[in-house]
């Protein structure tokens, strides 16, 4: 199976690096997908969540408030001002990387329906995980 290099970057260092089969990210204009090979691009992130399915087909999920990715045949970077990743060794550390997300939502969210949509899916991701 084709894999591609995904770079996840915050002012404060990089929440994820390593190889994945695709990316899933919160587009301006709506959520797309990116696989091996796609073709270039740069655009903007919205508020939302980036679903990561690495090589064991395992998905991981990442808060982010805004961004923007670049997109090439081998690699996407996604340079974003916050992110909080869903993921914990125990249900306490998934319950405190899910209050994570959700304060990053709320400091920048403008729009209760925004917040409901990320909510939702952060719950979602967290379910999966316990």
């Amino acid at each position: 199976m084709d894999t591609f290099k995904l770079e996840i970057l915050t002012p404060n260092g990089e929440i994820f690096s390593g190889e994945v089969v695709s990316v899933v990210l919160p587009g301006q204009e709506g959520e797309f997908g990116v696989l091996a090979g796609h073709a270039s691009l740069t655009t903007l992130l919205e508020t939302g969540v980036v679903d990561v399915e690495k090589e064991d087909k395992s998905v991981e999920s990442i808060v982010i408030n805004w961004g923007v990715v670049q997109v090439d045949e081998e690699k996407v970077v996604v340079l974003v001002e916050g992110a909080a990743p869903i993921r914990g060794e125990n249900e306490s550390a998934i319950a405190a990387a899910i209050d994570e997300a959700k304060k990053l939502i709320n400091d920048i969210a403008d729009s209760s329906s925004a917040i409901a949509s990320v909510s939702a899916k952060i719950e979602s991701a967290a379910q999966k995980l316990l």
